[in-house]
């Protein structure tokens, strides 16, 4: 098992920043990739960005050039900076870590930007 552990979401005005934090425990030998979802209300969970073990990111279009994820390996910990937000990143961000068929997920944290 993989518990997964999302902090750092809260409210923000565009343009304004928040770093989210994802601590990983259990058994996490296990895992390679780790990453970040986001979702709204009535919509699809859609990828935000990932980060393999060896350093490797991926992010989609709509963020490229304003998040970073990265990762700390000692801490057992993903991190993803956001900046230059903007009102259409308001969603629930959750962390993610797939082993083979099964996804572990966190319980999410809320990111909210006001126009």
């Amino acid at each position: 098992q993989v518990q997964l552990v999302e902090s750092g979401g809260g409210l923000v005005q565009a343009g304004g920043s928040l770093r989210l934090s994802c601590a990983a425990s259990g058994s996490i030998f296990r895992i390679n990739t780790m990453g970040w979802y986001r979702q709204v209300a009535g919509k699809q969970r859609d990828l935000v960005a990932t980060i393999t073990r060896d350093g490797t990111t991926n992010y989609a279009d709509s963020v490229k050039g304003r998040f970073t994820i990265s990762r700390d390996s000692a801490k057992n910990t993903v991190y993803l900076q956001m900046n230059s937000l903007k009102p259409e990143d308001t969603a629930v961000y959750y962390c993610n870590a797939p082993w083979f068929s099964i996804n572990y997920w966190g319980k999410g944290t809320l990111v909210t930007v006001s126009s």
